[in-house]
């Protein structure tokens, strides 16, 4: 009978452990900045024999998607067959014709999508397939055993579309709110709650990361951030700012004004608002390099910094393009928050949440003894009136929520992840 009973409970262990195996609580990615190009790269394990393959990260990406024109030699690469479940979900209702198939990417019964390069704004033509990527489980502390997604569905797209992409860049990890982004397949898959956090580095040495699930995200010195988050809400275009007529798969807060040293700028209101044709509003962008403001809120800010600097013996000097506000970094004193400047706050649904940015975010050294504001002008007319950028992502968590539709925030350093010892990213083991 105790024989009987030991073999129970050595079967319900192994049972038990196999499912915490099969449903992670954290799945993680690396992200390194690639300092030429401003933009952040992620590493995904995609096929079979696994290939590491690099992506830009892009917070507003439907899909992620791959350059299928150089070599994609994989024994599990499927194409999602016209009018299939995998289309419905994709949203791909048209079937693509195809010329020299069947090979990936190229296949005539495939449904057709469209994969963007965020990057210099065009277009492709893609097919939708499905394939297996391999990513690590984690605790939040380490990243500890291996997954594999055997069906992950992605877009097959063109040599011609990594034209702009940060050098060895193979295509695109998306993060957007589209049901085949990263986010909202992962959550599916390995059934955690729709949430992911993002953290880009200043490092130019040591990654950044993304967490899929809900916390904790530990970060040295041992703190889980997850406990120490503002929240404000994530507000759904209903618009494409691309041109289609769906809704937006970007991410987009309520910007109600905007703080320089605690003294609120005069700005148009209505261009914090997105009207029916998506136009206006304020999102967040990992391909945009620095904040990008429509003119009138660009020379609001450039003239309330100017005048707040001056007051703290902040002397102007000449622009350094594309930045129209540049300061000699003589007598600033730097802190690990980098130089004391005038602080920006953005605020958010009430006076008393606000993103804070500080001399780390709002400032970039241009040139020797040369800081300038890190805020670029959009023109007249943009699409979108106020775009956040990854100079002023960097070094906060952010926490998507897709399922409340909320967003988290905090300052702290992203590069405190321990991915692994004394290895880079590209030799973690993954299968």
């Amino acid at each position: 009978m105790a024989a009987s009973l030991k073999l129970i409970y050595l079967a319900l262990f192994f049972l038990v452990f196999s499912i915490a195996r099969a449903r992670p609580p954290l799945l993680v990615l690396p992200v390194k900045k690639f300092p030429a190009a401003r933009q952040y790269i992620t590493y995904v394990y995609q096929g079979t024999p696994p290939m590491s393959t690099e992506l830009v990260v892009d917070l507003s990406g439907s899909s992620l998607w791959l350059d299928c024109d150089a070599k994609y030699d994989s024994s599990t690469y499927r194409p999602a067959r016209c009018l299939s479940a995998q289309c419905s979900l994709a949203k791909a209702t048209r079937c693509r014709g195809c010329v020299g198939g069947p090979r990936p990417g190229c296949n005539s019964d495939a449904c057709l999508l469209f994969p963007e390069n965020p990057v210099t704004g065009t277009v492709g033509r893609g097919e939708l397939a499905e394939d297996v990527i391999a990513l690590h489980a984690t605790d939040g502390f380490n990243p500890e055993y291996t997954v594999k997604f055997p069906g992950f569905l992605f877009a097959c797209g063109s040599t011609s579309l990594l034209r702009g992409l940060a050098g060895g860049a193979k295509g695109i990890a998306g993060l957007g709110r589209s049901r085949i982004a990263l986010p909202s397949q992962l959550s599916a898959e390995f059934r955690f709650n729709r949430k992911f956090a993002l953290c880009l580095s200043s490092s130019e040495t040591s990654n950044g990361v993304i967490f899929f699930g809900d916390g904790p995200y530990v970060l040295l010195p041992v703190e889980d951030i997850s406990k120490s988050l503002t929240y404000t809400p994530l507000i759904l275009n209903p618009a494409s700012t691309t041109g289609d007529s769906k809704p937006s798969d970007e991410y987009f807060i309520g910007l109600k004004s905007i703080k320089i040293n605690q003294k609120r700028i005069p700005l148009n209101s209505s261009l914090l608002l997105i009207d029916n044709n998506g136009v206006g509003g304020t999102k967040i962008s990992t391909v945009t390099p620095y904040t990008a403001l429509e003119t009138s809120i660009y020379n609001s800010i450039v003239n309330e910094f100017v005048n707040s600097a001056a007051e703290m013996g902040i002397a102007r000097v000449a622009p350094v393009p594309p930045f129209g506000a540049c300061f000699s970094t003589k007598n600033v004193a730097t802190t690990s928050t980098g130089p004391i400047v005038p602080t920006i706050d953005l605020v958010l649904q009430s006076e008393l949440v606000y993103w804070r940015i500080l001399g780390a975010n709002s400032m970039i050294f241009a040139e020797k003894d040369v800081m300038c504001l890190a805020f670029v002008d959009a023109g007249w007319n943009p699409m979108t009136s106020i775009v956040v950028g990854g100079q002023q992502l960097e070094d906060n968590l952010l926490q998507f929520d897709l399922a409340t539709s909320r967003l988290g925030f905090t300052q702290t350093t992203c590069a405190s992840f321990k991915f692994t010892s004394n290895r880079s990213v590209t030799e973690i083991s993954v299968l």
